[in-house]
């Protein structure tokens, strides 16, 4: 299967008007929003495009091809106003590997009841920087922010599919980093 993974869009409809279109114009099968969904956070500007209406309206459309996880910025109310689940953290069977999807705020790098899960990719948020992290076998990916990235970085999301990670700007759809799997 073909996945798009972002995080953090921060209420930016903005940015993930230019993420929806990538997802239908390059047949996806699943989106995978790995937190901060809607509220831009009281440490953070308003990103370009804040708009969290808006954003619920778009991503409610997409609503059985998306796997959520819950961030640091997401509450109870923007439970209520999304018709899709938010999960704490998840642990599923992707393109053959065990995956943890996680926001990332709690996330212990080296965690030995990660481990003794069996996980080989641990796909988190939160930080808004992307990149590829590997420790005691274990592949840590962050996508980046769609909307709000930090160090003046790109604006990020990534494909995973059978056969690589790749980590795009949104902005040129240029590959910033690529791991084969």
């Amino acid at each position: 299967m073909k996945y798009l993974i972002i995080s953090d869009i921060h209420g930016s409809y903005y940015y993930l008007e230019k993420v929806i279109n990538i997802f239908n114009n390059d047949n996806f099968d699943k989106l995978i929003i790995l937190g901060d969904i809607l509220y831009h956070g009281p440490r953070n500007d308003l990103p370009k495009g804040y708009e969290p209406k808006k954003v619920v309206s778009l991503l409610n459309q997409y609503k059985d091809k998306i796997i959520a996880i819950k961030g640091n910025c997401d509450a109870e109310v923007d439970e209520m106003v999304l018709d899709f689940h938010l999960h704490d953290k998840l642990i599923l069977k992707l393109n053959d590997m065990n995956v943890l999807l996680i926001h990332g705020q709690h996330l212990k790098f080296n965690q030995e009841d990660v481990v003794d899960q069996n996980i080989n990719i641990i796909f988190y948020g939160h930080y808004h920087i992307y990149g590829f992290k590997n420790i005691s076998n274990i592949t840590y990916i962050n996508p980046g922010s769609i909307s709000l990235p930090k160090e003046k970085i790109n604006h990020t999301y990534i494909i995973f599919d059978d056969k690589n990670i790749l980590i795009k700007d949104l902005l040129d759809n240029k590959t910033l980093e690529c791991l084969n799997i």
